[in-house]
């Protein structure tokens, strides 16, 4: 069930400008979903009916997708597109929410369970070459219950929707609101690309809960954005999908000391995140990287040495996981999925999802993140981890963002470092004195040879720092 404005919200009137009905117009969307309580629509009335029936889709690919439902005649949904006057055939349009009420409830004809394909999520990973994970309804129902439960979630929550629907934390928004009954508030177009407005945005929206890979936080802690902005409704800040740089942190805590920030890990394979870490108190050393945690309920950590043997407290393993989030690997593709997805050494007829991912454990059985198993690389004899230099280079305070990315070098050496970088707004800085900075962190063998300096750095459709084009350009020139 949906409803847009709910409670009747007379500022649901004021984000319509179109003349469409403003219940189903898409500016300035908030979405109640129906929870412990039930959610109606604008103006108190009943909610409107949303069955598994229809598939809905906007005006610009409602007729491609019709055309594909004629080429599958045992394909038991109909589709209906958000539009007014918009026709195509096979298509029901909808205008007002008494058009959407009209349509049939009923549901698909066919059994369901849980261990059904939910969802197919595209990532290249490392590779480049794009493997289609298959998420099953148990591993995403999994991870909604058991974060809705951990960070208390309720109706009374107001959430962030960041991400993009082909991005698997989209999936934790989306249902995570469902469950808990909680405001879902999409970000408008625009805003994410502004830390003032940005924030200005959470503030107005009296946003409860943030969720977003890392790259955000640092954009808006590089950019200042948190100034004189005190967010007293904020109760919790999530991370997941890349590495959390720890003076990132040390910004956002000082000054917003009532939110609860959690750090979270895990790969698309293993649905959402797998380990979680709330951070109790503000780092006292910026080098000092943040835990990815312990496992959630139902999942599972390990670390094992090249040999297969589980790694002692304090050795660096690769890390695998399992358990309730586990993907039942790739659609169409058994090489991949059996290459990626091995025998639980340990336990026979267990499954286990390599990462790729370097870690270690502690005597307290909290994991910590190393890097990943092919950005090692070979300097001169040396094995560097390319995210030592990273942490380093994330310690500058004239530094907005950075990357470190290795490059064939056709010398000696074998690899060449390369770090691309952007400042804050006003300041000035050269590739030697950023070399000679960081000489003070790093022994000479780890630092780069060569520097790009950036307005920003290029990122991915997710939002992370795209690393592939990164070495491209440091290979073939911008």
């Amino acid at each position: 069930m949906w409803a847009r404005g709910s409670r009747g919200d007379p500022r649901a009137e004021e984000h319509c400008d179109c003349g469409r009905d403003p219940r189903l117009c898409e500016e300035g969307m908030r979405l109640r979903a129906s929870g412990p309580r039930e959610s109606r629509a604008a103006g108190g009335q009943d909610p409107c009916p949303v069955s598994p029936r229809w598939l809905w889709t906007d005006p610009a690919a409602a007729q491609r997708v019709a055309e594909l439902r004629k080429e599958l005649p045992d394909a038991d949904f109909e589709v209906a597109s958000l539009a007014g006057t918009f026709e195509a055939p096979g298509v029901r349009c909808v205008a007002s929410v008494d058009d959407a009420r009209s349509l049939s409830a009923e549901g698909i004809k066919c059994p369901r369970d849980s261990d059904d394909v939910a969802h197919l999520l595209f990532t290249s990973g490392s590779t480049g070459e794009p493997k289609g994970v298959m998420i099953t309804h148990a591993n995403v129902i999994a991870f909604v219950e058991w974060a809705v439960v951990h960070f208390g979630m309720s109706p009374d929550d107001r959430h962030s929707f960041h991400p993009p629907l082909h991005f698997d934390l989209s999936t934790f928004d989306l249902y995570a609101a469902l469950a808990s009954g909680a405001e879902l508030h999409f970000i408008p177009p625009g805003v994410g690309l502004l830390p003032g407005r940005l924030i200005d945005w959470v503030s107005d929206s009296r946003l409860t809960q943030w969720f977003s890979v890392p790259s955000v936080l640092n954009y808006v802690a590089a950019s200042d954005g948190l100034a004189d902005r005190a967010l007293p409704d904020l109760q919790r800040v999530l991370c997941c999908g890349e590495v959390l740089p720890t003076p990132t942190l040390i910004h956002w805590m000082e000054r917003l000391p009532h939110v609860r920030f959690t750090n979270l890990y895990g790969p698309t394979e293993t649905t959402i995140a797998s380990t979680y870490h709330d951070v109790q108190q503000i780092p006292i050393a910026a080098r000092e990287p943040i835990p990815i945690g312990t496992p959630c309920t139902g999942e599972e950590a390990v670390l094992l040495a090249e040999d297969g043997t589980a790694c002692p407290a304090g050795q660096i393993g690769q890390l695998h996981i399992g358990g309730v989030g586990l993907s039942p690997g790739y659609w169409e593709d058994p090489a991949k999925t059996a290459e990626a997805f091995i025998d639980d050494p340990r336990l026979p007829g267990s499954r286990l999802y390599r990462t790729g991912d370097l870690a270690k454990v502690d005597a307290q059985g909290v994991f910590h993140f190393v890097g990943r198993a092919d950005s090692q690389v070979k300097i001169r004899g040396y094995r560097v981890e390319l995210g030592e230099i990273e942490a380093a280079l994330q310690t500058l305070s004239e530094l907005r963002e950075s990357a470190v990315v290795a490059t064939p070098s056709g010398e000696f050496e074998g690899m060449t470092l390369c770090c691309a970088y952007s400042v804050l707004p006003g300041t000035e800085i050269s590739d030697v004195w950023l070399r000679r900075t960081l000489a003070r962190l790093l022994p000479s063998y780890m630092l780069p040879a060569r520097w790009l300096g950036l307005e920003q750095l290029p990122k991915n459709a997710n939002g992370k720092i795209d690393r592939p084009t990164l070495k491209d350009w440091f290979t073939n020139g911008l």
